[in-house]
């Protein structure tokens, strides 16, 4: 696909919102400026895919993926969909079944934010983008004190399996990033923190984005 000249829309996480980075003009999918796309960044930290079961206690716990929609670009050519990470790792909303049409289910959210997206955007290219790998993937238990449903490659494999049904194409970034912070080099040089790539690891997000989009 020639992106030069399209509109680009991205919503995220904190990734998407450049948490990690020094110059937010280094945030991935600002660098699409670059080659002559308008870009578009729609990421808040901590939000999730699936609504929450809890009575909100954070903020961004009212901002799940599909509540935000609707203040998005219109018009886009490109819509990149990057989440799940907080799903795993601070959430409380039930895995559900791939039959689920529900925001408090992991599976019956993407549905619905898939349907959604769909009905905004019917003649753009959606692109879902799996969560990248995380230090603590395996773990029992989460940020909140809840039992993890599933390690984080569960989520992986639910997103590509809905993704799947919509005939979305998928950027498996758990698998093809390049980006791993349990290995130390990585973590030191690209993901300090274990879950934020720095300025250096949105230029490879950047870079593999691109020649994905480019692919299709």
């Amino acid at each position: 696909m020639e992106l030069k000249g399209k509109k680009l829309v991205f919503l995220g996480d904190s990734i998407t919102e450049g948490i990690g980075v020094e110059n937010p003009d280094n945030i991935y999918w600002k660098r699409f400026e670059s080659d002559g796309c308008q870009v578009y960044g729609y990421g808040v930290m901590g939000s999730k895919i699936a609504k929450q079961q809890s009575h909100f206690t954070k903020d961004y716990d009212h901002k799940y993926f599909r509540s935000r929609v609707p203040e998005m670009e219109t018009d886009a050519d490109i819509v990149v969909v990057f989440g799940g990470s907080n799903d795993f790792g601070h959430g409380d909303a039930v895995i559900g079944h791939m039959w689920h049409r529900t925001d408090d289910s992991f599976y019956g959210a993407l549905h619905l934010l898939y349907t959604d997206l769909i009905n905004k955007y019917p003649k753009a290219t959606i692109v879902v983008a799996t969560p990248l790998h995380r230090p603590d993937e395996q773990r029992e238990w989460n940020e909140i004190g809840l039992r993890t449903f599933l390690p984080l490659e569960g989520y992986v494999e639910i997103i590509k399996e809905v993704a799947a049904y919509y005939s979305f194409p998928v950027w498996d970034c758990y698998r093809n990033s390049g980006i791993n912070p349990s290995l130390e080099p990585i973590k030191k040089y690209y993901m300090a923190d274990g879950v934020h790539p720095n300025d250096d690891g949105h230029e490879i997000l950047y870079r593999r984005l691109k020649g994905f989009l480019q692919s299709i």
